[in-house]
């Protein structure tokens, strides 16, 4: 009886210890690539980097303005431009200006000289050196060079002046610039006035107020005219109303 329970149970242990086959899970090597590979491929990226910068150019000094250097000469291209024969070119407009020295400037100076000018200005006579030139003659036979202001009234004028007879006086040499060439393009002188007007000869302008009815003694037709250098004096700063 013990044989056969003990035969049965070896059976029966023999039964239970029997492998059951089951399905075996991928092993977790075979998921992955191998660490070997990884670190070759590492290896080779930063191989492939150093070379790329081994190759790249080195920044030059001055950056990019010193690859396009005025002294190096040009490997590209030239181009060629051809104008039709038929094409002018655009007219360029020069504006010109031309500057006229104001009045008080003239009273700031004071001479002799001023005073011409100043005239010439009142006139809007052109302001030439053979126009100053005839003002400064035609006022030395007046007055006189020491004394050309003399009663405010350097060519001796009656109008404006409070004597017909060119012996009246202005205010100031202000004034009497401003009546001189008042009179002067009253229509009684057209000769006169038309010899300023051109500015061109003292010689001529002198012609004409000889000619003219502006002194009785027609300054002698020129034997009564110095045509000597003027001196340019300065009349005291009262006769300017200063």
């Amino acid at each position: 009886m013990q044989d056969a329970r003990a035969g049965g149970r070896r059976a029966a242990r023999h039964e239970v210890a029997t492998p059951v086959t089951r399905p075996r899970r991928p092993s977790p090597s075979r998921a992955r690539p191998p660490r070997r590979s990884l670190a070759a491929a590492a290896v080779l990226s930063v191989l492939g980097l150093l070379a790329g910068l081994a190759f790249a150019p080195l920044p030059q000094p001055g950056g990019l303005a010193s690859f396009a250097s005025a002294s190096a000469p040009h490997l590209g291209d030239v181009q060629d431009l051809k104008v039709a024969s038929d094409v002018a070119a655009p007219t360029v407009s020069h504006e010109s200006y031309v500057a006229t020295t104001g009045a008080q400037t003239f009273v700031a100076g004071g001479t002799n000289a001023d005073w011409a000018k100043l005239v010439l200005v009142e006139g809007a006579w052109p302001v030439t050196e053979e126009n100053v030139t005839f003002m400064m003659r035609w006022m030395r036979q007046e007055n006189g060079a020491d004394n050309w202001w003399n009663r405010n009234n350097p060519l001796n004028n009656g109008q404006g002046s409070g004597g017909g007879s060119g012996l009246g006086s202005y205010p100031t040499l202000i004034e009497a610039a401003f009546y001189a060439a008042q009179n002067l393009q009253s229509g009684r002188y057209p000769e006169v006035d038309a010899a300023l007007a051109r500015g061109d000869s003292a010689d001529a302008t002198a012609q004409a107020i000889w000619a003219s009815a502006w002194a009785s003694s027609h300054y002698g037709y020129g034997t009564h005219w110095s045509s000597r250098p003027y001196e340019v004096i300065e009349a005291p700063a009262s006769a300017w109303g200063r």
